[in-house]
């Protein structure tokens, strides 16, 4: 099998994402090296075999990797097929350097949740227009991080309506701007993972998916308004015109040119159920 390597890294609009680093190889073999950022990784297909602080690791596609920063580690593919991977590179503020040796001690985690937000997390990272997202799912896996990495005491947060309701005034009024989390967080004077579940305990959506419809209603009304759909991006908040689409058809079901198309309005259905109206000749 001839050695195969696909790499696309990007730095995303994201506070506390310093790269996100998607690659594919069958041969490659990482020497030992350090970051100065934290490693969070998943694998979705093949496994890696690492060494971390003197001890050997693996990363099967069900478990969430997380590698401190400055502590050297290597890798190399546990498969005869090679390993595909996902990987954001944490600023240390996310998670702090204090938890570099819970991390060292246990780097692999299995936990189907946490799993399944990073694989979110990635899916909003890639698409141009989702910052708030990511920001938001972001904050939902350090949080998981976090008390993965010292499980001393785990309570259900209690619900805020009063910090909801600010938050949705503060979003309400930025439909076309938008507004970070951390932004937004520092406004309510709140941690940005309390802010988070205390708007979707309110309301039942999280604050991404809220400021989101609130967008495609203001793009509904520009629509009608005669507005061609490439302004209508602008004028919404979309980041362009595909990431408008994308959202207006998962919300109203057609796309944008659909919906503003004119739409000749039925016959009034007479007595007789001809469709014939009373003044019809």
């Amino acid at each position: 099998m001839a050695a195969r390597q696909e790499v696309t890294a990007w730095r995303p609009r994201v506070p506390g994402v310093t790269e996100v680093f998607h690659a594919r190889f069958t041969e490659h073999a990482y020497p030992m090296h350090v970051h100065d950022a934290w490693t969070l990784l998943i694998v979705d297909a093949g496994a890696v075999r690492y060494d971390l602080d003197r001890h050997e690791h693996g990363t099967p596609h069900d478990t969430v990797t997380l590698l401190p920063p400055h502590v050297p580690h290597n890798g190399s593919p546990a498969t005869p097929d090679g390993f595909r991977k996902r990987v954001v590179y944490l600023d240390t503020g996310v998670l702090g350097e204090h938890l570099v040796g819970a991390a060292v001690d246990r780097p692999d985690l299995r936990d189907p949740l946490l799993r399944r937000r990073v694989g979110q997390l990635h899916t909003a990272l890639a698409r141009p227009g989702g910052e708030l997202e990511a920001e938001s799912r972001l904050t939902l896996v350090a949080e998981r991080l976090r008390d993965s990495l010292r499980p001393a005491r785990r309570t259900t947060p209690p619900r805020d309506p009063v910090l909801a309701r600010r938050l949705r005034e503060l979003l309400d009024a930025r439909v076309r701007d938008g507004i970070t989390l951390a932004e937004a967080a520092r406004l309510v004077h709140a941690h940005p993972a309390h802010l988070v579940r205390a708007f979707s305990a309110a309301y039942g959506i999280p604050p991404h998916q809220y400021l989101t419809s609130r967008r495609v209603d203001l793009a509904r009304r520009c629509l009608l308004d005669g507005l061609p759909p490439g302004e209508v991006a602008t004028a919404a908040g979309f980041y362009d015109q595909a990431h408008l689409t994308r959202h207006f058809r998962k919300v109203v079901g057609v796309t944008p040119g659909r919906y503003r198309a004119p739409q000749k309005p039925s016959a009034p259905v007479g007595p007789g159920g001809s469709g014939v109206g009373p003044g019809s000749p």
